[in-house]
């Protein structure tokens, strides 16, 4: 039986005619996807102003996407591998742009939430397959390194362009034009993508498991909420009856692939040290800055009182420097190695975010631009290469299930991180003193506190965003400091289990 592990044979390694503009149809993807991602928490404040969602349903609408995603990545990575990755990545684009106009003219939290939510199972479809074609259409592992590499600029640089275009059109429109940008993209990458993308799966795949699919997405959702639910308000029954759910679910999930011919998830991949290391670096790695970026927009507009255009362009350097970062890290894992520039580049992100601890309302841009340009550098050496060796360690024929484990770390620990991180934000921030007659809303969000400030006396109002504004930047300090820790030990886990790991798949 051959390996599910085994390196490309030198009977891959043909180089597929047009395969560059191929990947530029898959950069539109991930760009596409980067960008509503980055855009949301620009508009938080406007939706906070808008819609009025308590703090809950704020966390909810920043984190239902990843829950979701989370949730259904694994399958929608195997249906690919099993009807065709170009089919599902033109439907995933197509119902990514439809629902985002769902998104744009939400009139309530709920239904905002809901249509997050329904972002989530379209945007499930995208990057998984944009992966897995990257490993079908590149069999040099050179040539894949570098694709790779792109890849990962393209989201960074989608993370740049998503906070100025939206700070452009948030200055501009209502916070629902922010949703409005995926249409154009969606529509160039749909006809280029039937021209020039080439269609590729597994030639035996066996049955799709509807019950691992039920299962998967019980398991992730019932988890992450649990911890979700926990983080905010404490040990209650409801949350912990969901996290005993979804751990059971989780549990039957992994007994039943291991029984199917034809599993959605091969688990023997995680045998292997390089692919078990790349994805607990990814999750953990994520989880240590979702939270921190959730908050940091409102940081810049709602307590140093930038607009949203400045407060896009203010976090610009982190997006530089993982493209750049991002583009060579490939060559530099190969002359010096995997683990030196995963780790160096998590160390690199602990340390900046432990020099966000020292922020303050009055706090000027050098020590926060510095702090995220270092963020960046080091983040596009860790994922670039992480995602090389999860691709690099799986036959062609897996590469859509593989590179869904890859995104399911990524979103699980996005969600994780917004839960975790942005409830220790969330919880300092509630417990500050207000001047009397005070808005309950007001503890809720820092958004609600700038609303219910338009309404007060002058000097009633002025002591309460200054002591609102102070309590948020300490949570966000104490999340840093998390963040920090986090990443730290990351980079130490990151040491030991890659080591002697190459991007060719082999240890």
């Amino acid at each position: 039986m051959t390996s599910t592990l085994q390196p490309a044979t030198a009977t891959e390694a043909v180089k597929r005619p047009g395969r560059w503009l191929a990947l530029s149809v898959l950069v539109l993807a991930v760009l596409l996807v980067a960008v509503d991602a980055t855009v949301l928490g620009l508009a938080t404040p406007y939706i906070s102003e808008d819609l009025e969602p308590t703090g809950t349903q704020l966390l909810w609408i920043g984190d239902v996407y990843s829950f979701v995603i989370a949730g259904l990545l694994v399958s929608m990575g195997s249906l690919g591998d099993r009807i065709g990755r170009k089919r599902i990545l033109l439907l995933g684009a197509t119902a990514f742009g439809a629902i985002s106009i769902l998104n744009a003219y939400a009139t309530t939290p709920e239904l905002l939430i809901l249509a997050r939510a329904l972002l989530g199972v379209a945007g499930a479809t995208l990057m998984p397959a944009t992966l897995a074609l990257i490993r079908n259409i590149f069999h040099d592992p050179r040539e894949r390194s570098l694709a790779v590499g792109i890849w990962g600029a393209a989201a960074s640089a989608g993370t740049a362009i998503g906070p100025i275009v939206g700070g452009f059109l948030l200055e501009h429109f209502w916070w629902g034009s922010v949703f409005l940008i995926n249409l154009p993209v969606m529509a160039v990458l749909v006809v280029v993508g039937i021209r020039f993308l080439p269609e590729s799966r597994n030639p035996n795949p066996g049955p799709w498991d509807m019950a691992g699919v039920a299962l998967s997405l019980v398991g992730m959702i019932g988890v992450v909420y649990a911890v979700k639910e926990t983080a905010a308000h404490g040990i209650t029954w409801e949350p912990v009856a969901a996290g005993v759910l979804g751990a059971a679910a989780l549990y039957a999930f992994v007994r039943r692939q291991l029984t199917l011919p034809a599993p959605l998830l091969d688990m023997r991949l995680f045998r292997n040290h390089g692919f078990s290391g790349a994805v607990l670096a990814d999750l953990l790695t994520i989880l240590g800055l979702s939270g921190l970026v959730f908050f940091l927009s409102q940081y810049l507009q709602l307590v140093q009182g930038r607009g949203p255009l400045e407060a896009g362009l203010a976090e610009l350097p982190a997006a530089v420097g993982a493209v750049a970062a991002g583009l060579v890290a490939g060559t530099v894992a190969r002359r010096y190695s995997v683990r030196a520039v995963v780790s160096g580049g998590l160390a690199a992100i602990g340390v900046a975010l432990a020099s966000l601890t020292l922020l303050d309302q009055s706090t000027g841009y050098p020590l926060l631009g510095a702090a995220l340009l270092v963020v960046g550098v080091g983040a596009g050496f860790s994922f670039t290469v992480t995602a090389d060796v999860i691709l690099s360690s799986v036959p062609k024929d897996q590469a859509g299930s593989a590179s869904a484990v890859s995104e399911t770390a990524y979103e699980l620990g996005a969600a994780l991180g917004i839960a975790v991180l942005g409830s220790i934000v969330t919880g300092v921030y509630r417990d500050f003193a207000s001047p009397a007659g005070t808005p309950e809303g007001a503890h809720e969000s820092l958004g609600g506190a700038v609303e219910a400030a338009s309404g007060m006396p002058a000097n009633s109002a002025q002591d309460l965003l200054s002591s609102a504004r102070e309590a948020f930047v300490d949570g966000l300090t104490i999340a840093a400091g998390a963040g920090a820790a986090v990443l730290l030990a990351t980079a130490v886990a990151a040491w030991f289990m890659l080591k002697g790991q190459r991007l060719d798949g082999r240890p």
